[in-house]
């Protein structure tokens, strides 16, 4: 299996990752938003207020 970030062979400690370095950047991907799952785009916070606002 090669590794996601580097291409290079993956180590059976870290894997799918062949580093603690590509796992952590791989991690850090995720925390700043870099990788994203397709799917319904969420609503602003004032968007849902004002969605409350006209039910009521």
């Amino acid at each position: 299996m090669l590794c996601p970030i580097c291409h290079k062979q993956s180590m059976k400690n870290f894997k799918p990752f062949c580093s603690k370095t590509c796992a952590n950047i791989d991690l850090m991907r995720w925390l700043t938003e870099g990788y994203r799952i397709e799917g319904i785009e969420k609503a602003s916070s004032d968007e849902i207020l004002e969605e409350d606002l006209k039910n009521h």
